[in-house]
């Protein structure tokens, strides 16, 4: 299994992008910079400032200071911008107490912020008691309290609240609610830059402020805390780092500003005095795709540590000359790992395959996360196989899952249907679409199988090895069933038809009176399901003689004549190419193939000896 979370190891070849990042923080000299990485849900945005942390670690110079902010922890509990503050804030102390430097001005940051916080809070309960809205904090606890008071209905009760609120708030604000100098909110903030940039100063260090999950919070969260930086924060000797989608981001300036008319320009040079150097994280191409999905199997496997790490660098580096022509392919790792293991080798080479549709499909687009997640499903279900002693071949599983993950949901059910409905479980109506895909031939008519299959994923899909087509794919399906459960034929069918059914298949050579007269008793449903299921076996016949499956199907048309109609329109479509003499005969007697016979007679492709063998019916009968 691999986590979501973010890593600090570069197995998708960003350390590039991350040591650029680095180097213009480093060479921005103490002025301000913020910096924007961009880029959709799961392309990596974390882990590339995991990078740029360990990149920014590894130079030599004046020390920085690392703070990990995620703002979507805090919202609908606090504040954004005072919780940054504070964060900040807390950091400062705890580097200055480990380097005995600039501690008092850290402390006395610390506790503007938390005066600026309070006086928030205070502004808050003012609003409060002017439109009736309850407050939070600590304030409301006074005014909650005395909520008795002020309707003029006083109490012993009242009385006690308020003392006890009251001594709450001191003890928990002390003397924050007056500010240490008598002076105005802003000239507060502009103190509290001061001493930011003075404890900065005095310590000798730059601030880098890693801010993660800003595009999952909500509009009026995200602002906030892209305005703190700029208003509070935004000084020499920072950087702050922000992963975020800028859609996102833009959809957020565009919801702060509702009802003012703002056009595209206006959002991009908001976004601009927010966000100075954007960085996009590259999307991954086929090779980084592959290179990626074998560097997480070789993570998983049993190699030494040390090793994977020289693997790893091995491969970021041909990914890195990729441009030249050089590729990241289960050749390369197999030199690169003279001593593989059996288990990774397969798994490399399942990657190997994996990985042109991985990268192309729309619904995984090379997107890191998702890759990960499809390899981890895969790893649950074969998982779930060996535990319950379920046989499932592990590529097989990863070609149905891949189908199932990004094809259209009516083609993923035709093909389960088809499945269902086979007593074999092997989805047979593939066989044709995957031998020409395999062979490289056009698939111009895929569209008969339903508008869903007509796409170029399915049309890769069917060229994947391996073959489906004389695979038993119902194991697959039982450790799929999620999503959707397996009903089999028999399942649909009563118990006593289901009986007779398992009879019915076990037929050889000829038909059996008696169980017809057994499908004679049975409900009109069930006969009819039973046909329908026994032409779904007929269609995998290749060479139409005298199969099993003529004698079961002829059993039941004798029970029940109705069914007849059904069955010679089935022969009728047989390919005469694939007709045999044999089963001339052996329907001879039934006036209902009077006209399928004389339909073979006149096809001008039916092999000679079922042409001499209908020619001679017809003499016999006129003699």
């Amino acid at each position: 299994m691999w986590s979501d979370n973010q890593t600090d190891k570069d197995f998708l070849n960003f350390a590039s992008v991350a040591d650029t990042a680095a180097e213009l923080i480093a060479k921005a000299s103490g002025q301000p910079l913020s910096m924007g990485v961009s880029g959709g849900w799961g392309v990596g945005k974390s882990s590339m400032l995991s990078l740029i942390s360990s990149a920014l670690e590894a130079r030599d110079g004046n020390p920085y200071i690392f703070v990990e902010f995620n703002a979507w922890l805090y919202q609908g509990y606090d504040d954004a911008r005072a919780a940054l503050l504070d964060v900040i804030a807390r950091k400062l102390i705890e580097y200055a107490e480990q380097s005995k430097t600039g501690l008092d001005r850290a402390k006395e940051f610390l506790r503007r912020v938390k005066w600026l916080r309070v006086a928030g809070i205070a502004a808050g309960a003012g609003l409060s008691m002017a439109t009736g809205v309850p407050p939070a904090g600590v304030l409301g606890s006074i005014l909650a309290a005395g909520k008795g008071l002020l309707d003029g209905q006083v109490t012993e009760e009242d009385a006690k609240q308020v003392q006890e609120a009251g001594k709450a708030i001191a003890d928990e604000s002390g003397k924050l609610l007056s500010s240490p100098e008598d002076i105005s909110p802003p000239q507060q903030i502009q103190d509290l830059r001061d001493h930011f940039q003075n404890t900065l100063e005095e310590m000798k260090v730059t601030l880098v402020v890693f801010i993660d999950d800003l595009d999952r919070c909500l509009p009026s969260t995200s602002i906030a805390t892209l305005e703190a930086i700029r208003l509070f924060l935004f000084l020499p000797n920072t950087a702050f780092i922000i992963a975020a989608d800028d859609r996102m981001i833009r959809q957020a300036v565009r919801a702060h500003f509702h009802g003012t008319e703002l056009d595209d320009d206006l959002v991009t040079n908001y976004f601009d005095k927010l966000i100075q150097v954007p960085l996009r994280v590259p999307p991954l191409g086929t090779q980084d795709v592959r290179a990626y999905m074998m560097l997480l199997y070789v993570e998983n496997s049993s190699l030494a540590d040390d090793e994977k790490e020289r693997i790893r660098s091995a491969v970021c580096q041909q990914l890195s000359e990729s441009w030249k022509g050089k590729r990241v392919d289960a050749r390369f790792m197999t030199e690169t790992i003279p001593d593989c293991p059996g288990d990774l080798r397969s798994n490399l080479d399942l990657a190997d395959r994996l990985a042109p549709l991985m990268s192309t499909a729309k619904q995984i687009a090379g997107n890191p996360r998702l890759i990960k997640r499809f390899l981890n499903t895969l790893s649950i279900r074969m998982s779930l196989a060996c535990s319950q002693g379920v046989p499932v071949e592990e590529t097989a599983l990863a070609k149905v899952l891949l189908f199932e993950r990004c094809a259209d949901e009516s083609a993923y059910s035709k093909l389960l249907s088809n499945v269902n409905e086979s007593e074999t479980g092997r989805p047979v109506f593939l066989a044709d679409w995957e031998k020409k895909a395999v062979s490289g031939e056009e698939l111009d008519g895929l569209k008969d199988l339903g508008a869903s299959w007509d796409s170029d994923f399915v049309r890769d899909w069917l060229a994947l090895e391996p073959a489906l087509t004389d695979m038993d794919l119902r194991a697959i399906l039982y450790v799929s069933r999620e999503h959707m459960p397996i009903i089999t034929p028999s399942d649909r069918l009563s118990s006593e038809a289901a009986g007779i059914m398992e009879a019915l298949i076990g037929l050889t050579k000829r038909k059996s009176a008696p169980l017809s007269d057994q499908v004679r008793s049975l409900p009109g449903k069930d006969v009819s399901l039973m046909m329908d299921r026994l032409l779904v076996r007929a269609r995998q016949e290749n060479q139409w003689g005298t199969p099993n499956v003529l004698f079961a199907i002829l059993t039941v048309v004798d029970a029940d004549e109705s069914h007849a109609v059904k069955f010679a329109s089935f022969l009728g479509q047989i390919p005469v190419e694939r007709l045999k003499a044999g089963i001339v005969p052996a329907i001879s007697n039934y006036q209902w193939a009077k006209s399928v016979l004389d339909r073979w007679r006149d096809n001008s492709s039916t092999p000679g000896p079922v042409k001499k063998a209908i020619n001679a019916l017809f003499k016999n009968e006129k003699e």
